[in-house]
């Protein structure tokens, strides 16, 4: 807590854990037109193969040849290349010696960064339900090097070693690909090439409806003080003030599949399967379908599956993949414009650790994409599904610059409140940069207390409006007309599912680009 006061296109089947005795093949997730982790960090390659044999994978291209050498053992062969500068393309390809002698061959592999994108309908969400999708999809054919893979939706009991079901291979984006791709994902990897001028693999693994457990292991959970077993969905839902799956088009993000709601299942089919693959970092859009599951312990769920994630991937890849590798969220838009209580604010504040920023000294390395002024009241796909995706992956872009790449000079973050002052009749809160403000008659709020405690969203406590007006080039002043300054225990801002209209939120980054988060501070420990 936070004190601070002073004064799918085609589906394919492939084998999962036990190779074809005599079969050489690489694992499901090689393929022509792939990308592939570029230079100073190496790419892993497995395969299966017959047992007792040796596998010889050679990498060709710009007038090179690499060859590298595994034995195959229980079935499975692997190799780290060596370090490839970022471009293309190469053949890669594989031979087995000893036994069939059989090859296989993968052409158009290039090298550069790789992104995994998962998370739930958000992320599903495609290109063409966006505003302005025919153009976004026509230009399409001009960014050959953004690659694209989607994982299939499938669900197990225990953490497989391939992947049961590949949705689309890594293909070139073409119009009809990025029909039914996440629009979030490559416009992410699209922002992402204009900046970096190499080729960018994204990689798409998501669920309509899914909550976070889902998507973890048993590790986090467990730290989390997760149970085992989960409720089915039908109950999940029973009960809840929103009909969750009565949405507007909601088998559009659920696909026909039913949505799974136990421990891990998504974890073990559809991200374990992945953890040899040398990534970059990951970029998430979930956390609606925690409104009502688990939200309280939402501030740690979240947190500690990144920090599984992080170990997990660096493990499966043999220390390629950083241990600390960037990890980008999107903290969640919105749904109702009433008042009801639903949950948005509090797993929005959950989504930062309750720092209401990052990073964090809890969430090291992530970059967060503030959402909650990017409402669609007019969105055929019911309003938690909003079209305006360029600017989600837009915000998201400029963390993963500064986060990731190390770029300088770059406003990436809302402002956040860095000082409060109180007097008889307002209370100053200077930002940690300079905003551009608008007058605000209600998304500001206080708490009155006379006991020195902190103020909760329980009934217990009354927040009151309090109208803001700016003050200066980073400060504002918030009008104390229904509190004694010696009562103010707490201030909040945009604590609300809808706290504003589109991009009009009272209080932006000065060049008016970034919204501030929303945020809950408390006078006393």
């Amino acid at each position: 807590m936070l004190t601070l006061w002073s004064g799918c296109v085609c589906f394919i089947s492939v084998l999962t854990a036990v190779a074809v005795s005599g079969e050489l093949r690489f694992a499901s997730y090689y393929g022509n037109h792939m990308v592939l982790h570029k230079a100073p960090e190496r790419a892993v390659i497995w395969g299966y193969g017959t047992n007792n044999t040796t596998v010889v994978v050679n990498l060709t291209g710009l007038s090179n040849r690499k060859t590298f050498r595994s034995a195959v053992r229980d079935g499975i062969w692997r190799v780290t290349l060596d370090p490839v500068k970022a471009g293309g393309p190469y053949n890669l390809s594989a031979v087995e010696r000893g036994g069939s002698d059989g090859e296989v061959m993968l052409t158009d592999v290039m090298f550069g960064d790789v992104w995994l994108c998962g998370g739930q309908s958000n992320m599903v969400f495609t290109v063409h339900q966006i505003y302005n999708s025919s153009a976004e999809l026509a230009m399409a054919s001009k960014f050959p090097d953004v690659r694209l893979f989607h994982v299939a939706q499938e669900t197990s009991l225990v953490e497989l070693t391939d992947l049961p079901g590949i949705a689309v291979p890594w293909s070139v984006p073409t119009p009809q690909l990025l029909t039914q791709y996440s629009a979030v994902c490559w416009l992410f990897g699209r922002y992402l090439y204009q900046t970096l001028h190499y080729p960018i693999g994204l990689v798409e693994s998501c669920w309509g409806g899914t909550p976070v457990e889902v998507w973890s292991s048993s590790r986090p959970l467990q730290k989390c003080g997760i149970p085992q077993a989960t409720e089915s969905y039908n109950d999940f839902i029973e009960d809840k003030p929103i009909p969750i799956q009565n949405s507007v088009m909601w088998n559009d993000f659920i696909g026909d599949e039913p949505i799974p709601t136990q421990n891990s299942v998504a974890w073990n089919a559809m991200i374990h399967p992945l953890l040899n693959m040398t990534i970059t970092g990951a970029i998430w859009y979930q956390g609606e379908n925690n409104r009502y599951y688990n939200r309280d312990k939402y501030n740690c769920t979240f947190p500690s599956m990144i920090d599984d994630w992080r170990m997990a991937f660096n493990q499966g890849s043999g220390g390629q993949t950083a241990p600390d590798f960037p990890f980008g969220f999107v903290q969640l838009c919105t749904e109702r414009q009433d008042n009801v209580p639903d949950g948005f604010p509090e797993i929005r504040w959950h989504q930062t650790a309750d720092f209401g920023y990052v990073p964090n000294e809890r969430m090291k390395r992530t970059f967060m994409a503030v959402a909650l002024d990017l409402n669609d009241a007019d969105s055929p796909w019911g309003t938690i599904h909003p079209r305006f995706k360029q600017d989600v992956a837009y915000r998201l872009t400029l963390g993963a610059r500064t986060i990731a790449y190390g770029e300088k000079g770059i406003s990436y973050q809302g402002p956040f409140p860095g000082s409060v002052f109180v007097n008889e009749t307002y209370l100053m809160l200077t930002y940690n940069q300079n905003v551009s403000a608008t007058p605000a008659k209600d998304t500001f709020e206080v708490c009155c207390s006379m006991e020195k405690v902190q103020c909760s969203s329980g009934n217990r406590w009354i927040w009151m409006s309090a109208p803001m007006v700016p003050q200066g080039p980073s400060t504002v002043a918030i009008s104390l007309w229904g509190c004694r300054a010696e009562h103010v225990a707490s201030l909040r801002y945009a604590w609300k599912d809808w706290p504003c209209d589109f991009k009009a939120c009272p209080v932006y980054s000065a060049d008016g680009v970034l919204p501030a988060p929303p945020f809950v501070l408390h006078r006393w420990p």
